[in-house]
């Protein structure tokens, strides 16, 4: 037998899924967090149009609500239909209700418009992978560099978008904000009819035969479950809304109830207690973006409120933490190559315990601002690592039919996670932006990683884990 290091030389070197395709894909990718970022920083001039506060905390809750219902939906949809006609069908949405949102004549059809965005940009991830990963299965290449592009276009709108949503409200208004997306969705769709294959002919299921794959009942449930989830997180950051945590927590039973007797269920539960390594990565998950939202929201909240800047400029604060992710994304794409995942998650919640405490000691209103750039900057590693590894993960341990619903949970569960994320922020503040109050929310994101970088230590999970080929 001959050794690894001889065997490494000797074979030969995979191929990679056209980056053409990655790229074209990887533009539709870019809408979800564009239009989540851009509209932090329009919400005044919205209120300011229609006459009242009240309702539009809603146009950004809408979307994130909507976007994590539908995103598992999307891939199971995806292999009903064919991943490239329901990326189109999501692009067709987005254009459709950017359109209705600038014309909308209440603050009420807006928060419909956003909605109806949540849908579309939805489905773009979770089938982009179905797409990459098809191609890869064809052309018998490797898809690390293909996720490794999609993350980096998903993290630069998340980098440029406040700073695009400060300019486009500023000079041409808030409508600005969802006219933007109409240039965006008909490149992506040339590009993508372009240089994505056809789906692969199916027969066309009749009508029956779809709403029992789809498992409406459990569909139900699971919008019910996490609608009233989220609306309660949402809600204890002012006046808690108890009613809709028994809902919440009845629905998830009955979900659970249901899908483990369900022939063909939307979630499938028993398959994901038999794979182990995605349903530690889907919890690792939700702890990992709690910890980032802890940043992403935290951080420029303290900055204005702690430190007295201005939206302008604690963006500009921000856009350091941003590049560095985008950057770290190679560093990261190779070490899980080369290494596997452990290597990468170990380095990603390392960063976390580190960014955390810096947060938590050092971070006040008397530091210098080229002090606070350099913790921002080291805050942009562990996002890039953390992503890279756990999505990876998903796709490594995902069939092709599989990978598209798991992500979309991927997705739905970094949405519960930036609620928790401001519910925490709003309990360690205690109503007063101040040092702290951040401090506090510091310890809160050491804690988060030490227990991240535990689990990581100690799982038996990883060990056995390899970089899908």
């Amino acid at each position: 037998m001959k050794r690894n290091s001889s065997r490494a030389t000797t074979a030969p070197e995979r191929t990679r899924v056209p980056l053409p395709l990655s790229t074209g894909l990887g533009t539709g990718s870019m809408l979800q967090p564009l239009n989540s970022s851009m509209i932090a920083v329009a919400v005044i001039a919205i209120a300011h149009d229609f006459g009242t506060f009240e309702g539009t905390a809603w146009v950004i809750s809408g979307m994130y609500i909507a976007t994590a219902v539908v995103s598992p939906a999307a891939g199971r949809l995806g292999a009903l239909f064919g991943p490239r006609r329901m990326y189109l069908t999501g692009l067709a949405i987005i254009a459709a209700s950017s359109v209705f949102g600038a014309l909308a004549p209440s603050l009420t059809w807006l928060i419909v418009a956003r909605a109806l965005l949540g849908v579309g940009t939805a489905t773009q991830y979770p089938t982009a992978m179905m797409i990459v990963r098809r191609v890869a299965a064809e052309k018998s290449a490797e898809t690390r560099t293909a996720l490794a592009v999609l993350t980096v276009c998903s993290q630069s709108m998340v980098a440029l978008g406040p700073t695009l949503g400060g300019l486009l409200t500023t000079v041409f208004g808030w409508q600005a904000i969802m006219w933007v997306n109409l240039p965006m969705a008909a490149l992506t769709g040339l590009w993508v009819l372009r240089v994505a294959p056809p789906d692969v002919p199916r027969e066309h299921p009749g009508a029956r035969a779809v709403l029992r794959r789809m498992d409406l009942p459990g569909t139900a449930l699971f919008l019910v479950c996490i609608t009233t989830t989220m609306v309660f997180l949402l809600s204890l950051a002012e006046r808690p809304q108890w009613a809709f945590l028994p809902v919440a927590l009845v629905s998830g039973g009955l979900l659970v109830w249901r899908e483990l007797r369900a022939p063909e269920p939307f979630i499938d539960v028993r398959a994901m207690l038999r794979n182990r390594p995605l349903a530690m990565t889907l919890g690792r998950t939700t702890v990992t973006y709690t910890a980032f939202y802890l940043v992403y929201f935290g951080l420029p909240q303290w900055l204005q409120g702690g430190r007295g800047m201005d939206a302008g400029h604690a963006g500009l604060i921000m856009l350091p933490l941003a590049l560095v992710s985008i950057a770290s994304t190679v560093t990261a794409t190779r070490v899980y190559t080369d290494h596997g995942p452990r290597p990468a998650l170990l380095i990603g919640t390392v960063g976390l315990v580190v960014g955390g405490a810096l947060l938590a000691t050092v971070a006040d209103s008397t530091v210098t601002i080229a002090a606070i750039i350099g913790i921002a900057m080291i805050l942009g590693v562990p996002n890039s690592f953390n992503n890279i590894g756990n999505q990876n993960i998903v796709n490594a341990v995902t069939t092709t039919e599989e990978v598209g619903v798991a992500l979309g949970m991927y997705r739905t569960l970094q949405y519960i996670a930036a609620n928790i994320a401001a519910v925490i922020i709003e309990i360690c503040m205690g109503g007063a932006i101040d040092d702290a109050g951040f401090h506090r929310v510091g310890l809160v994101m050491t804690g988060l990683g030490a227990a991240l970088l535990v689990g990581v230590l100690c799982s038996r999970t990883l060990r056995g884990l390899r970089p899908r080929g």
